[in-house]
């Protein structure tokens, strides 16, 4: 999977480590972060749902062969 966060859309709500800790986290000003050895979503099944859980839409989550995705 291709998980892509747009640093200009973020605005910190932490919705996606909420719902999907294991991949997301937020970096020291707040704004979301993939965990390190996570950037692929390490097989969660929560990923594409803290996709949608983005007030703002910042994060995209799509097959990796789907380059339109992220």
């Amino acid at each position: 999977m291709r998980i892509g966060i747009d640093k200009d859309t973020c605005i910190g709500a932490g919705q996606c480590a909420m719902v999907a800790p294991g991949v997301f986290t937020q970096d020291d000003d707040g704004y979301s972060t993939l965990r390190p050895g996570r950037e692929d979503g390490a097989g969660s099944a929560l990923v594409r749902e803290a996709a949608r859980a983005c007030p703002v839409g910042a994060i995209t989550a799509g097959d990796a062969e789907d380059a339109g995705a992220v």
